[in-house]
């Protein structure tokens, strides 16, 4: 049987459909390649260039192929654009979330591994975040995901679809051997805009503040390496296949990583210095933001291989300094 991948072609997608022909899995993807890449994915995979708000596509895939459990990574996910524009995330997340479970039930589709967001807990109350902490979303975006958390969960009482979400806040780093990486137009993630300045792609990186109460002053965020996540989503398939109930698990480090961290640690991996320029702060910006990943660690035996910062940002650094123009390279 097959498993479908919403978002395939995307940068956390594709590394799932790495991991899951590692494990000798047949991956099935659908993207609309509006942020994903057709190159990301190896042509022995089967590609349905095609929208999941698009009930006709769906309905197809589904018919053409046997497929057994589905894995979610379609969305938009800019916070700040989601600000700017909410219902371009309600319609393409929300609206998406709703044609694909309408699909599931139709096709009696029973398992989906949900790629979801830290940012559905908004402000948190304290740190590390637990799964059971209050949910009170600050953006649209995370707003958008918490409802796609509560969609999955009455339809799992309608319908006996059960699903797995995976909250976690940044991802980093690229596949070992550097087929592929993170490649967004404009770049909007800390890794690689770090990285564009060994790259001769932009003169400096900015630090928006540096007397936060943190250890050295600057915000510290949580962050998992992408082969990382591409396990926990592997883990969290296996975990449904052994008829287990629906959950909801955080993704992340337990400690977090500070700016001048990354930049430092950028310094060690690429081996040139890396100029920095001390900016204001960003309005709402939380000075720490890192979540508890003990319980996916307890229930799905999952932990992080990549615990270094250095030994992240280095697999990102093979793949950009060879690819500095992404998958147009």
């Amino acid at each position: 049987m097959s498993i479908l991948v919403c978002g395939g072609a995307g940068y956390i997608g594709s590394h799932m459909v790495d991991k899951l022909l590692e494990e000798n899995e047949i991956p099935i993807v659908i993207d609309n390649l509006r942020t994903g890449h057709r190159q990301a994915i190896p042509d022995k995979v089967k590609f349905y260039n095609g929208d999941i708000r698009d009930a006709v596509i769906l309905d197809r895939i589904f018919t053409e192929n046997d497929i057994d459990a589905v894995i979610h990574f379609a969305a938009c996910s800019l916070v700040g654009e989601s600000v700017e524009k909410p219902l371009l995330y309600f319609n393409n997340n929300i609206y998406g979330m709703q044609i694909l479970l309408e699909a599931m039930v139709k096709h009696h589709i029973g398992k989906i591994v949900f790629s979801s967001s830290a940012a559905t807990y908004g402000e948190p109350q304290r740190i590390p975040i637990k799964e059971s902490d209050p949910t009170e979303p600050t953006n649209p975006y995370g707003e958008s995901k918490r409802t796609m958390e509560k969609m999955m969960k009455w339809v799992n009482s309608a319908h006996g679809i059960r699903y797995i979400s995976l909250r976690y806040f940044n991802v980093a780093g690229a596949a070992e051997d550097g087929h592929i990486g993170e490649a967004h137009t404009p770049e909007s993630h800390l890794v690689p805009i770090i990285l564009q300045v060994p790259l001769k792609k932009r003169a400096a990186i900015t630090v928006y503040g540096s007397d936060y109460p943190t250890k050295d002053g600057t915000c510290i965020r949580d962050y998992v390496h992408v082969v990382d996540l591409a396990d926990a989503h592997m883990k969290a398939l296996n975990y449904l296949r052994q008829g287990n109930s629906s959950d909801i698990f955080n993704l992340g480090s337990g400690n977090g990583f500070s700016v001048k961290e990354m930049i430092d640690s950028a310094k060690k991996a690429t081996g040139q210095d890396i100029k920095v320029i001390i900016g204001k702060r960003r309005a709402g910006d939380p000075a720490r933001l890192v979540a508890s990943s003990e319980k996916a660690e307890r229930v799905l035996g999952w932990q992080p291989k990549y615990t270094s910062m250095e030994a992240i940002i280095s697999t990102a650094w093979n793949w950009h300094k060879t690819h500095p123009n992404g998958f147009n390279d």
